[in-house]
């Protein structure tokens, strides 16, 4: 396919917006400008449904001014979605993988709808009269028999933007699940299976401590061994979101006796009052 040699005003507008978009959402430094924000409202929200209609009906004629801005408005939300869940069986919801799937989907229909409207005579093509505008606005005003219709079309268009700007907000809006912290032991090859009971009088024993936090936030915990109520050892640390420690927690077993109750206490934040999270085993500790 032969690219037009020279693109139509509205579609090279969507095609640097569309790269704008990119460029303030992985640059760092510019991610941390509103900009970001009023640049991505119109690729979720306006831009998709917009150049499907351009592929769709690339003739002046086949649509209205409002009725092709209604329809992008509407098929926006049937678009974002549908690329969202094909995202959700591939590279996950996330808001890089979501932003290029909508850029390169945007890049992509901008040149097939210029390509479509090359092949068309040049007074079928759709264009955007933007000197046009005002002189437009004000006729569909101002005449009687078009101000009822041109009320609800108004009242058309923001309801359908009131309900793709809810589907931005679901998309763009983290989404925080149940806050809690993971705690287990497992035995030395990694399985919740054959723990070690039996253990010497002051010799070294170890267990497989795994903590993970799932809690939105940076964390410091403490891991506390304690063998019947008598404090062996504490282990601190720090994880982040979705951060991970797994290690051998290493403690001296002092008393002698079968049937011992040995614990592992989790605290969070240096609160030492109650333990977070609790879990135990029998041991039998020998000479």
């Amino acid at each position: 396919m032969k690219l037009p040699e020279k693109l139509p005003h509205d579609l090279l507008i969507v095609i640097v917006w569309t790269i704008l978009s990119l460029i303030f959402v992985l640059i760092p430094v510019l991610s941390e400008m509103s900009v970001r924000t009023l640049l991505g409202i119109p690729m979720v929200l306006f831009i998709p449904g917009y150049v499907l209609i351009a592929v769709l009906y690339p003739k002046k004629d086949d649509l209205k001014g409002v009725e092709r801005i209604a329809l992008s408005l509407g098929l926006s939300i049937v678009v974002v979605p549908l690329l969202g869940l094909l995202l959700n069986f591939t590279y996950g919801i996330r808001l890089v993988p979501i932003l290029l799937s909508l850029c390169s989907y945007s890049i992509a229909m901008a040149i097939i709808a210029a390509y479509r409207r090359k092949t068309l005579p040049q007074e079928e093509h759709f264009f955007v009269p933007l000197y046009k505008v005002q002189e437009l606005i004000e006729r569909e005003i101002y005449t009687p028999r078009n101000r009822t219709n041109m009320f609800l079309a108004i009242i058309l268009i923001f309801s359908i933007a009131f309900a793709a700007g809810m589907i931005y907000f679901v998309i763009m809006t983290p989404k925080i699940g149940e806050r809690f912290t993971e705690f287990y032991i497992l035995d030395p090859s990694g399985k919740a299976e054959d723990y070690p009971i039996l253990m010497k009088n002051n010799l070294p024993s170890k267990i497989l401590v795994g903590v993970v936090n799932n809690e939105y936030t940076s964390l410091n915990y403490t891991v506390r061994v304690v063998l019947d109520n008598r404090i062996l050892t504490d282990t601190s640390l720090s994880l982040a979101h979705n951060g991970t420690w797994k290690n051998n927690v290493t403690f001296v077993p002092d008393k002698r006796g079968n049937g011992q109750k040995l614990e592992f206490w989790l605290y969070r934040e240096d609160n030492f009052t109650m333990p977070y999270r609790k879990l135990h085993l029998w041991v039998n500790v020998t000479t």
